[in-house]
């Protein structure tokens, strides 16, 4: 048992290791990034330096930011693009294939739902937000409170050891 705390703790390890890495990858290209920043995303854009990250975010997979748009040339033709910041507060969570679009300024503690896009700000902490456009759906406390009892934690764990606690977690078979 110790052997495989040590091999969990060494893979947790490589893995915060690896999520710096990739941070201070995003750093040179120009975004600014706080600490303990989790990206699992390319959220590379051609103007890098109009985001911001703050604080332990997470970025799933397959995330867009879209810090500029072409479209108003077909509207003003002596205009080419609309350009905008992206500021993402501390401690947010962006859900997979969900597009932030120009302009968008998000508070601390903000989740956005799997596919949704934000075309908007949201300066209100601790709140859910999902769709297209993007909307308040929940705030944490109630979804900390309806989701509890599927809520685990595997940090550290292997694949073979997660897969052990899920399947014998009887609240999880149940539900």
């Amino acid at each position: 048992m110790r052997r495989i705390k040590y091999i969990g703790a060494k893979f947790t390890s490589k893995l915060f290791k690896s999520d710096e890495i990739i941070s201070r990858y995003f750093r040179k290209q120009g975004i600014i990034i706080g600490k303990n920043c989790h990206i699992y995303s390319n959220i590379l854009t051609s103007e890098p330096y109009l985001i911001t990250i703050g604080n332990n975010v997470t970025f799933s997979n397959d995330i867009q930011l879209i810090n500029h748009d072409n479209s108003i040339c077909k509207i003003t033709p002596d205009k080419t693009d609309i350009f905008g910041r992206i500021d993402i507060g501390d401690n947010c969570f962006i859900g997979a294939r969900s597009t932030i679009l120009y302009g968008v300024t998000l508070s601390d503690n903000v989740i956005v739902a799997a596919g949704s896009v934000v075309t908007r700000s949201f300066n209100e902490p601790g709140i859910i937000i999902g769709g297209n456009p993007a909307r308040k759906i929940g705030e944490w406390d109630i979804f900390a409170k309806k989701v509890s009892h599927y809520a685990l934690n595997i940090e550290g764990l292997t694949s073979n050891e997660k897969k052990q606690l899920i399947l014998n977690d009887q609240t999880l078979i149940e539900k």
